[in-house]
């Protein structure tokens, strides 16, 4: 009986302080606010595994990732601009924001025809369709930004 009235006891506190753990995007979130993260002010669209959106191997990366062709939104992948490229390398974490639905943490394993300046293409499935915002901003997370 002692047992499980202590049982209870842990479960009770495990709860009580677990409301008090910061999340990942909690904490970004937070230092987006206080204005503690660089950024860079960029256009965001979609893209799709199809061959006339990327090049003849459609489902890996220009980092060499493998994508799931049935799901490839599961694997939260953003393309970058050249421009871009030279300031984020492959595997940096960013949070975008200013993206509708589309704000949320990804990483860079692609990089975008020489053509595009300041933009971001968003890895999606064509069944959610897709969208276009300007003026959105990515802030990098890991990788090499100073955060950690």
């Amino acid at each position: 009986m002692k047992l499980v009235k202590l049982i209870i006891v842990l479960l009770i506190l495990i709860l009580l302080f677990s409301t008090d753990i910061e999340t990942e995007e909690q904490r970004i979130n937070r230092m987006i606010e206080n204005n503690e993260l660089p950024y860079d002010v960029v256009k965001v669209t979609m893209y799709t595994v199809d061959p006339k959106q990327t090049d003849t191997s459609p489902l890996i990366t220009a980092s060499g990732f493998q994508i799931d062709s049935l799901h490839p939104e599961k694997h939260r992948i953003i393309a970058v601009s050249r421009d871009l490229k030279r300031k984020y390398k492959f595997g940096t974490r960013v949070m975008v924001k200013g993206a509708g639905k589309w704000d949320g943490i990804y990483t860079i394993s692609d990089v975008m025809n020489k053509r595009w300046k300041k933009k971001i293409d968003i890895l999606v499935n064509p069944k959610f369709g897709y969208d276009s915002f300007m003026g959105a901003k990515i802030y990098p997370i890991t990788g090499n930004s100073t955060v950690r």
